[in-house]
């Protein structure tokens, strides 16, 4: 019997913890909604709540800002940034550490 109840809480406890862990990452990037106009939300235009789609948002974010950064004119903007940064005494040794 013990065998069994061990044996249970190591299959139940990894599956409950990845659970909450990925519940948590969902709700934590669905915070991003916050940062558009009421107006413009997703659920204000579909009429219901439609949990993950700031993981989408946050996603497209991502892609988007790769997509850009890796075109000449990203590729500048970003050696401008670095060198802009790297004048700051403070930022300079946290930024590139």
């Amino acid at each position: 019997m013990k065998k069994y109840f061990v044996t249970g809480l190591l299959i139940w406890i990894p599956l409950v913890i990845t659970f909450v862990v990925l519940a948590w990452i969902v709700t934590t990037l669905d915070q991003i909604l916050l940062l558009v106009p009421p107006t413009l939300r997703p659920d204000a235009l579909l009429g219901f709540h439609v949990p993950g789609i700031g993981v989408v948002v946050s996603l497209v974010v991502i892609v988007a800002t790769g997509l850009a950064a890796a075109n000449f004119v990203g590729q500048r903007l970003v050696r401008f940034w670095e060198s802009l940064l790297s004048r700051i005494p403070v930022v300079k040794s946290i930024y590139y550490s």
